[in-house]
């Protein structure tokens, strides 16, 4: 078989472009290791839920929601992001599961729906507020450790 000068000359770059590029992706790839961000630990069901049950009773303590349009999606904004917190550790939560957990994530996602209407109308506020209060009450019903 006869090999022309091209040939060669092409299989010896080939064979160079692969040895760089395997010994590019070892050191990147344990490069790139190194500076990636620990993913964040969930916290406890039981710390979640304390975090957002306080949030529910700032919520009662304030002067509730007035009337005006706009001036309770602060409000809704500090109860809905500690759901979600709560829902990040059910999901973590492998000694539990998530089908005792299925009542509380339904409550949640009223609540992302009523969120996902947007900046406080008077239609999201019993989707959002009133799934809070339905969810502090399942938590109390159903402590976890």
């Amino acid at each position: 078989m006869r090999t022309t000068v091209w040939g060669k000359a092409a299989v010896g770059v080939l064979l160079a472009a692969a040895v760089m590029a395997g010994a590019s992706a070892c050191g990147g790839e344990a490069e790139a290791q190194k500076k990636a961000p620990a993913k964040a630990k969930a916290p406890s069901v039981a710390a979640a839920t304390k975090t957002f049950q306080a949030a529910v009773e700032n919520f009662d303590a304030s002067d509730g929601c007035p009337e005006a349009v706009g001036e309770c999606w602060d409000k809704m904004k500090a109860v809905a992001a500690p759901a979600r917190t709560l829902r990040k550790a059910m999901n973590a939560d492998k000694r539990t599961g998530p089908d005792f957990y299925s009542p509380a994530y339904a409550l949640i996602d009223k609540m992302e729906d009523g969120m996902d209407v947007g900046e406080d109308t008077f239609t999201n506020r019993p989707d959002v507020l009133g799934s809070a209060h339905n969810l502090a009450d399942w938590l109390d019903e159903h402590p976890t450790q």
